[in-house]
């Protein structure tokens, strides 16, 4: 690890401040799981980190007005799991956050630090750059890509988004609110990520010397479920997991949102399934068909197609799950 200047304001007007104008020069440091071990490894080498842990304003869980709740990006995981409204009205985020198998984890990672931690892509970690381009090709497509994207895979980036809670919460329709020089704005979830095309760019809409503050998620309008799928209960990421909120009428489904996660450079909502679902009553030969339809433009890669089945059964169970009450 490179030697480093440490601050930890206590606004986020300091923090801003303390940020530099260009990605790399200065990184944000809220619970460390993450940019830690990326510093440990080369990866990221900030010559100042920018601590949140000394405002108190992005550790709170608060209700909105009209409904819905205001997540600071510091909340950790163990204070989601443990916050009684979000248990009640939001059992899928509860599911998100305790597939995380590490009680380290949930006692010192934040709900922000999830949304922004960087790909998990083995090139990436080891040096060879987010894209892990050699000589103009990346190694990826014939290279070690057991674990890499399977849609909107046709480049340059082939990771996958590593975020446990991202699936869900654009599933849910929420937003995320950024605060930087010119002040607040905020941009929906689901606009919120994107595919990099060059090293020097990051995999979300935010600018270097701006922090996520908050996750604003609306109330619920139907039943949710997150299903992931991993090799071993212990820490691991999944290798294919789904999100699905299902608006009913009755035992019909009036709308649907699937949202897949770690299939692809950014949370993959899927219309397909959506349409697959719409209008229909759940049953698990329609869970089947949509989770057809989710995959049906899958792209695999040399080692990764096994991925596909993976998606396609996270994205049945998930909607079986949340048509029988939620999980």
């Amino acid at each position: 690890m490179e030697a480093f200047e440490y601050a930890r304001p206590t606004t986020k007007e300091e923090a801003v401040k303390l940020l530099a104008s260009t990605w790399g020069e200065t990184e944000v440091l809220a619970g460390g799981t993450d940019l830690l071990s990326l510093m440990k490894d080369y990866a990221s080498k900030p010559k100042r980190l920018v601590s949140l842990s000394g405002i108190p304003a992005l550790k709170s869980i608060s209700a909105q007005p009209g409904g819905g709740l205001r997540i600071g990006a510091m909340t950790t995981l163990q204070e989601l799991i443990a916050n009684a409204a979000v248990r009640k009205q939001y059992p899928a985020l509860i599911t998100a956050a305790e597939g995380v198998r590490s009680p380290q984890i949930h006692s010192v990672g934040t709900v922000g630090g999830d949304l922004l931690q960087r790909p998990r892509c083995w090139y990436y970690r080891g040096g060879h750059g987010l894209l892990a381009m050699h000589d103009g090709k990346s190694l990826v497509p014939d290279g070690e890509n057991q674990l890499h994207a399977i849609l909107g895979n046709s480049g340059p980036a082939f990771f996958v988004n590593p975020s446990s809670f991202a699936p869900i919460l654009i599933a849910l329709g929420a937003k995320v609110r950024l605060h930087g020089a010119s002040g607040a704005r905020e941009v929906e979830l689901s606009n919120f990520f994107r595919t990099p095309s060059s090293e020097g760019e990051r995999e979300y809409d935010l600018k270097p010397n701006e922090i996520l503050t908050d996750i604003l998620v609306p109330a619920p309008i139907g039943k949710m479920a997150v299903y992931e799928v991993r090799e071993k209960e212990a820490l691991d990421w999944p290798l294919a997991a789904a999100a699905v909120v299902l608006n009913m009428s009755g035992k019909t489904v009036k709308s649907a949102r699937v949202v897949l996660g770690h299939v692809a450079p950014v949370p993959w909502a899927s219309p397909e399934a959506e349409a697959a679902l719409a209008g229909k009553t759940i049953s698990e030969s329609l869970a089947d068909e949509a989770g057809k339809a989710a995959v049906s433009k899958a792209t695999p890669l040399s080692k990764n197609a096994y991925k596909v089945q993976l998606a396609r059964v996270a994205v049945k169970r998930a909607i079986l799950a949340a048509a029988e009450g939620g999980a």
